[in-house]
């Protein structure tokens, strides 16, 4: 390959689709309302898959678990030996043969303080140790979310909105968070305190214990009905949530033009329908799931009532005689019925919290497959094992600019090639020009050379290696990009200048800044390089914006440059000077430019001229103008509509 030479091979003009980068897709994203969880069961397993990098934690968790509820278990029976010899003694002295043992009751009362007061001591180590794990895990998901976005293609951010990737990071792992922190201490020490308080329960009365156990098939059919019912508005509700804050993260974002072209009511009725969504899932779920704890309060209400009937009657009998069958020696203690009584409390209150923790962990589990669907998306294709080496030992890189397209073919779906076959090979420090209508394919031909998007077929090579043989991030800093729509980030003029050049110092970024003619409008702001730019920016002008981007790309000295309508925000004489610099700073170095004003590209060495995804003319101005062709169309419509002087 040459320097300063092109050579060109013209493909057979064909029709394709329109070109350039898909639209958005619809606002909101994610699940839309009324669809079905697609794997809800793999998406639980997956949340507690995740926490099992705290296995440790958990494990020191259940033996604090285990700890509270055993000592809240072994509470009621030793309250009711308090009781019964405090009955024992008022017959005695009633009948005169003794007196009430204080001593004993003053000793079992002690130890039970101070049982109690070691059981919430456990629950509060346990408690602390969940907010811990479940905020550190918010905190994995977070940063997994934020790693794995970097990752994602950018065909990925064509047809998801980014308010519903904002409510993923945001809303769903807060609610996943604050569900495990409330739901799995509460689920372990409900199911200890169930087995725990049977096994009591028994021990005092076996006949009871069945009475108390009679409802608890009623109570579980309830509660998997209301569950499965549930479920599903969950699941919308998370959607719908995503939904609303992608249409008021875009509203607030282009809240200028919605004025513009009034169209405030036209947002508000949009808000509404999505708002409305929102409310009718978040009623139905919340209703819904709020009926397990009254419905199970009820049931063991009434398992309540049955062993009180029971438990008078075993006081004042030694046999009972069921369906024929006598039973003796069933007969209890005041003190024990006392205890029963409380732990039928103590076992219909676990079973009541364990329905409303399905509640919490649904609303976990509906979030937690939001999150885990992002990062199962499939990613950008891994980097080659063998990278070509872009940097010498003083880190200045060494591959030639030179670019070459060989028989490329793409398209943004498999059935809609919208590039047929291009072919072009540029020489270093040239200039290449992309001209075309809107919807041509411009912008879409250097995002592939940045590889940003992958080839449906042919090559790219920059230099004499494919731009697979690169690291993307190798592959990218030997590029330096302008772009249509002017991105800064809200920190310092100083700040955004050097973005694409950390360690750049405040010399090189005054020079990359004069380069660009932007020192001169910097030095008018009222802090000057260190004046704050807003998140939206709107404290500079749209032409200015543009000038720091500029300058931005100016300052990174990149080997290849792209300018994608650089220019296309600025006034006439803010252009010219502009355009002095590019020049200035494009020489020696290989160029792409799209521009919009044909003037500006007269001096490149190859103008490629695109049309509905395929190129129909290549050439130098003065040879495309002589063709009378496709591009002579171009430019005269401009002088015509008086955009040329």
């Amino acid at each position: 390959m040459s320097n300063n030479d092109t050579q060109t091979r013209k493909p057979p003009v064909t029709n394709a689709g329109p070109a350039g980068g898909p639209g958005r897709g619809p606002g909101g994203g994610g699940a839309r309302a009324g669809e079905k969880a697609k794997d809800f069961k793999g998406s639980v397993k997956k949340m507690f898959n995740y926490m099992r990098n705290y296995r440790l934690q958990l494990y020191i968790i259940f033996f604090f678990a285990v700890l509270s509820t055993v000592f809240a278990i072994v509470g009621p029976k030793i309250l009711g030996e308090a009781t019964t010899a405090l009955s024992e003694g008022l017959m005695a002295k009633a009948t005169g043969s003794g007196e009430i043992d204080f001593g004993r009751i003053q000793e079992i009362l002690l130890l039970l303080t101070g049982m109690y007061l070691f059981s919430a001591f456990c629950s509060y180590i346990q408690g602390f140790m969940m907010a811990g794990i479940s905020q550190k895990m918010a905190y994995s998901l977070r940063k997994d979310i934020s790693e794995k976005i970097n990752r994602l293609p950018l065909s990925y951010y064509d047809k998801t909105s980014q308010g519903d990737v904002l409510s993923r990071v945001t809303n769903d792992v807060d609610s996943i968070g604050q569900s495990l922190s409330q739901g799995v201490t509460q689920v372990i020490t409900s199911v200890m305190m169930v087995v725990g308080v049977a096994v009591m329960m028994f021990s005092i009365s076996w006949m009871m214990t069945l009475v108390a156990m009679i409802v608890l098939p009623i109570s579980a059919i309830l509660v998997m009905i209301v569950t499965k019912r549930s479920q599903k508005y969950f699941v919308q509700q998370q959607a719908s949530l995503g939904a609303l804050n992608g249409h008021v993260e875009e509203m607030y974002g282009g809240h200028m033009i919605v004025k513009a072209f009034n169209g405030e009511e036209d947002s508000i009725e949009k808000f509404c329908e999505q708002n409305e969504e929102l409310y009718n899932s978040a009623w139905k779920s919340q209703f819904l799931s709020g009926l397990m704890m009254p419905i199970t309060t009820f049931i063991g209400n009434i398992g309540y009532v049955l062993v009180c009937l029971l438990g008078g009657y075993l006081a004042t009998h030694t046999s009972v005689t069921l369906l024929g069958i006598t039973f003796t020696g069933i007969g209890i203690a005041i003190g024990d019925i006392q205890a029963f009584i409380q732990y039928v409390r103590q076992f219909n209150q676990p079973l009541a919290q364990m329905a409303q923790t399905i509640n919490t962990l649904q609303s976990a589990a509906a979030a937690s497959e939001r999150v885990f669907e992002f990062l199962g998306e499939e990613e950008l294709s891994e980097d080659t094992k063998n990278p070509v080496q872009i940097y010498d030992a003083n880190g200045n890189i060494t591959v030639p600019s030179t670019v070459t397209f060989d028989q490329v073919k793409f398209g943004y779906s498999e059935d809609k090639i919208i590039i047929h076959n291009f072919n072009l090979r540029v020489g270093e420090g040239q200039k290449v020009a992309i001209v075309g209508p809107t919807g041509a394919g411009k912008t879409t031909i250097v995002k592939l050379l940045m590889r940003f998007y992958e080839l449906n077929g042919g090559s790219i090579y920059v230099g004499d290696h494919d731009i697979k043989d690169f690291k993307r991030s190798d592959l990218r800093s030997m590029f330096g990009m302008v772009l249509q729509d002017a991105w800064l980030f809200n920190g310092t003029v100083m700040e955004n200048l050097r973005y694409s050049k950390l360690n750049a110092t405040d010399e090189e970024v005054y020079e990359a800044a004069n380069a660009a003619r932007v020192d001169h409008f910097v030095k008018t702001l009222e802090h000057g390089y260190d004046t704050m730019l807003n998140e939206e920016t709107s404290n500079i002008s749209q032409g200015q914006k543009q000038l720091l981007t500029i300058a931005r790309a100016f300052l990174a000295d990149p080997k290849i440059l792209i300018l994608d309508e650089a220019t296309s925000n600025v006034d006439t004489r803010t252009e010219v000077l502009i355009q002095e610099g590019m020049d200035e700073l494009m020489k020696g170095r290989t160029s792409f430019v799209i521009a919009h004003r044909l003037s500006t590209i007269r001096n490149a060495n190859v103008i490629i001229v695109m049309n509905d995804g395929d190129i129909v003319e290549i050439g130098d101005h003065e040879e495309l103008l002589a063709k009378d062709g496709f591009y002579a169309k171009l430019y005269n419509s401009q002088f015509e509509d008086g955009e040329e002087e």
